[in-house]
């Protein structure tokens, strides 16, 4: 049952990594098809971000409350019904609608999954959290020159509405085929309105929670759409955008399989100021156009921002575990909104340099807010 609850929870977390990474190979159909500009681009492509955002404390309070059985698959129809929506919409604000609904509806795939491994498996939990990560991170390979082949023979419409069968299925595996706890072991309870105020009043957690939002957003910016629009605003083809993407993507996937692996073994806030000191490195390379050090640097450390969601069960107790990951995620999820529509703004009145610096110094803000917890913690 174990070996079930991974490979399942891990499906579902590949379809969402496919769907928030797809519009970075898609978008200069969308944007010729839909009339869309760079900041209508920007924004469409966040709002997965800012309805998966929204959801993040409600969520947690149903997943510690009820568990992931039945809320990770209710979620999941709702962004099976935003597939469809998006595959057949006809102007842009149905195309935004269908955007959103995929957010809400994806937003408990990875909460769902580490509020089950919370329980499932507590002695290497960061180990497993991140191998789940890792293997479900291949949705955004999927979405790098697979996608660039698969949308030339369905077309982005097509695409998307198979898209929305494939996740009821999924969604049905994961309601008829997992437990919320192994078996002899308790639901634990407690939390309520008071958990919320817990975790809101973690001093620790906040500042983690604030590094999520400069880290993983700024990746996710940059993986699910900025990548790739700044490859084809420097004249690459299709295949070579692709090409880095799939660079940046595997990358992304190798760092989430071996950051949990390290941060049991060296300790999570020393990998995690690490990552992100080197990810502030491949945005340096990334304004000087050196290429392919960038993203391999920015897809392979920045997968490490995952270790903030780690951290968070690190500093509350196992009742709030829903909770504290998901207001870490409401961050970093909510960042990746608010730092890829302003990109959008700042490329069109600035250009990228200016809107990646601000990536840069954002990043280091959070790094400088977190290095008092970082060198607590080391000791």
């Amino acid at each position: 049952m174990a070996l079930r609850v991974f490979l399942l929870f891990t499906l579902g977390y590949f379809l969402s990594y496919f769907y928030r990474s797809a519009n970075a190979v898609l978008a200069k159909d969308l944007s010729a098809e839909m009339g869309l500009g760079p900041a209508e681009l920007g924004f469409m492509t966040s709002l997965f971000y800012l309805a998966f955002a929204s959801v993040q404390l409600p969520l947690g309070g149903l997943l510690d409350r009820h568990g992931p059985r039945l809320i990770t698959p209710a979620f999941l129809l709702l962004a099976a019904l935003g597939s469809l929506v998006f595959g057949l919409a006809q102007s842009f604000p149905v195309l935004a609608l269908g955007r959103a609904l995929i957010g809400v509806g994806m937003a408990a795939a990875l909460m769902g999954a580490l509020k089950a491994f919370s329980l499932w498996f507590p002695r290497n939990y960061a180990t497993v959290s991140t191998l789940l990560v890792g293997l479900g991170a291949t949705g955004g390979l999927m979405a790098a020159t697979p996608l660039a082949f698969l949308k030339e023979a369905l077309g982005w419409r097509g695409v998307f509405l198979v898209g929305s069968g494939v996740v009821v299925l999924v969604a049905l595996a994961i309601a008829l085929g997992v437990r919320n706890t192994p078996k002899g072991v308790a639901w634990p309870q407690g939390g309520g309105v008071g958990g919320l105020r817990e975790v809101l009043g973690n001093g620790p957690l906040l500042r983690v929670a604030f590094l999520a939002l400069a880290f993983a957003g700024s990746f996710l910016a940059l993986q699910t759409l900025w990548a790739g629009a700044y490859g084809y605003a420097l004249g690459l083809s299709a295949l070579e955008v692709g090409n880095l993407l799939l660079l940046y993507s595997g990358g992304a996937v190798l760092g989430f399989l071996v950051s949990g692996y390290l941060a049991d073994r060296l300790g999570t806030a020393r990998v995690l100021l690490f990552s992100a000191l080197l990810f502030a490195l491949g945005l340096l390379f990334l304004l000087l156009k050196v290429l392919l050090p960038a993203y391999a640097l920015l897809g392979f450390f920045g997968a490490f921002n995952i270790l903030t969601l780690t951290q968070a069960r690190e500093l509350v107790p196992a009742h709030l575990v829903g909770r504290a990951t998901t207001l870490v995620n409401l961050f970093g999820i909510g960042g990746t909104f608010l730092l890829q529509w302003g990109v959008g703004v700042a490329v069109g009145a600035l250009g990228y340099g200016a809107a990646f610096l601000g990536l840069l110094g954002l990043l280091l803000l959070g790094v400088g807010l977190y290095l008092p917890l970082s060198r607590a913690q080391v000791k």
